[in-house]
């Protein structure tokens, strides 16, 4: 909202709507994006909720609708649904400023397309969460094709090692352990998956985001000691990035393609 330059619209956030910081800390919180508080939205009196189908719980979403609040419950899974996202806010507040602006974000997107166009893809393997099992078996989350953030890092030049792998239900079914179990209506787009998953395919590049989970420099210390035959360690291809940038559907898309636009091909 800042950024499109309609941020005088808000009324409260979340605790994690963290920018752009000096805009955003003087407005009401009104709790976690899984737990916000209803009676506190209320009191905002808002004319719209912005919601999110994966961050925001559906009791709230629906809640809210009870209580006559409209709500619009995004859903976005790749930079094109995340695009129109943008275009309605923007004549949903009949803003010149946001339309400009996102002109020239959809330019950008041309370039990068551009550029790609120019290298071959780079092979990376991108966890967004890291777990033990009762077993005992270390396993990270990671993400498929069916994702934002696979499609940002699509764009920026990565090949997803796991674009084709799908959760697999319970935890140690996707690990390999159990037979699976039929579970429909579950989102099967966040596989976990084991060191030997990752060895064997070899990743060249190996990204860390420091959100969702805070992976740090000891988490890469830990994976290069654990991953030591693939090319990402063996090369010293192992980065710690901002993970706002690529996991986050919004305007921020323009900052991973400022700040990110070398990540594959830099040596």
């Amino acid at each position: 909202m800042f950024d499109l330059g309609m941020g005088q619209w808000l009324v409260g956030i979340t605790n994690y709507c963290v920018h752009p910081a000096h805009e955003v800390k003087n407005l009401p919180k009104v709790g976690g994006t899984k737990t916000a508080r209803l009676e506190h939205i209320l009191r905002l009196n808002p004319d719209l909720v912005l919601a999110n189908q994966e961050e925001n719980s559906r009791k709230l979403v629906e809640n809210l609708r009870v209580k006559g609040v409209p709500v619009w419950l995004t859903f976005p899974k790749n930079i094109r649904d995340s695009l129109s996202d943008l275009w309605l806010l923007a004549q949903i507040f009949h803003s010149d400023v946001a339309v400009k602006k996102l002109q020239i974000l959809e330019r950008s997107i041309e370039w990068a397309q551009l550029s790609r166009e120019d290298h071959q893809s780079v092979r990376y393997f991108c966890p967004i969460w890291q777990g033990m099992s009762k077993t005992g078996q270390l396993y990270w989350m990671t993400f498929n094709k069916h994702t934002y953030v696979h499609d940002v890092l699509d764009l920026l030049g990565g090949k997803n090692i796991f674009a084709d792998r799908t959760r697999k239900f319970p935890l140690l079914a996707d690990l390999g352990m159990l037979t699976p179990e039929e579970s429909p209506g579950h989102d099967d787009r966040y596989p976990r998956v084991t060191p030997a998953e990752i060895q064997d395919l070899e990743p060249e590049v190996i990204i860390l985001p420091d959100e969702p989970y805070a992976f740090a420099e000891s988490d890469r210390i830990r994976i290069c000691e654990i991953l030591p035959n693939t090319p990402a360690v063996q090369n010293d291809r192992v980065y710690l990035i901002e993970g706002s940038l690529i996991t986050w559907p919004g305007t921020r898309l323009a900052k991973a393609l400022d700040q990110l636009s070398d990540l594959f091909f830099r040596t």
